[in-house]
């Protein structure tokens, strides 16, 4: 009985000992939080919002924050509206550089949508980009062969798809014209 309470002892003491190759919790929440941050004029578009520089943003995070850290990234906003005609309910729309148009509704970051630089847009002074390959632009090849790619049958606004759940977006011919995720303010 001795030798088996000794044991046991013994490997309760084994099992306490930390390697060190195991990040403790905190360390773990760091490198999460510090996963989410882009360098700071990028701008990083996320199926559930966006992230500014060391600044990401959920669907739901307040317009004044989000509008800040896109102008730190992007360079001042380009222009600003609102339409109160919209099947979700009224949405104001603020537009930057790099064909970045964040969409908000009372006072809250709901969706965006990224497409080609209209004409007389001034360059951005950084970078709008989607997480993952497929980025405005891209071949159609590309994006048909993106993980989770589905056409969207009967869009009555143009050539539509899918990238998994939350990502949709348009092709012009052979180029991927637009892209969004959360609200916007299509009329089908």
């Amino acid at each position: 009985m001795r030798l088996g309470l000794m044991a046991l002892t013994g490997a309760l003491a084994l099992a306490g000992c930390d390697s060190g190759e195991v990040p403790s919790p905190a360390e773990r929440q760091q490198g999460e939080v510090a996963g989410l941050a882009v360098a700071a004029d990028v701008v990083e578009l996320r199926p559930e919002g966006l992230a500014a520089g060391p600044e990401a943003f959920y669907f739901a995070a307040g317009q004044r924050e989000v509008e800040t850290a896109l102008a730190k990234a992007l360079g001042p906003a380009l222009r600003s509206g609102s339409n109160k005609e919209c099947g979700a309910g009224p949405i104001t729309f603020t537009d930057f550089s790099g064909g970045l148009t964040a969409h908000f509704q009372d006072g809250r970051l709901v969706g965006w949508n990224w497409h080609l630089a209209q004409e007389g847009d001034a360059p951005a002074s950084g970078v709008v980009k989607l997480a993952g390959e497929v980025q405005v632009g891209s071949p159609r090849s590309l994006a048909e062969a993106a993980p989770g790619y589905a056409p969207v049958e009967g869009s009555t606004l143009g050539e539509e798809f899918a990238l998994g759940q939350r990502i949709g977006g348009f092709i012009a011919g052979d180029s991927v014209e637009m892209l969004y995720a959360g609200t916007q303010c299509f009329f089908r």
